[in-house]
């Protein structure tokens, strides 16, 4: 089987998607999301009380 080297053109849904899943990639900020989908609102300080992190890490 010949392996064809060439350019791949994807869909705008398909890159978007790839986009998306990288920012999410670390599962610090799937733990965040966790914690998100149960809140009416949050403020940095109440997820320095959840997760075990620098207040200064969650602007990254």
């Amino acid at each position: 089987m010949e392996r064809n080297l060439g350019y791949i053109e994807y869909n705008e849904n398909i890159e978007v998607l790839a986009k998306f899943a990288k920012a999410l990639e670390h599962p610090t900020r799937i733990a965040i999301l966790k914690h998100l989908e149960n809140q009416s609102c949050c403020f940095i300080g109440d997820l320095v009380d959840v997760l075990p992190l620098a207040q200064s890490t969650f602007y990254q």
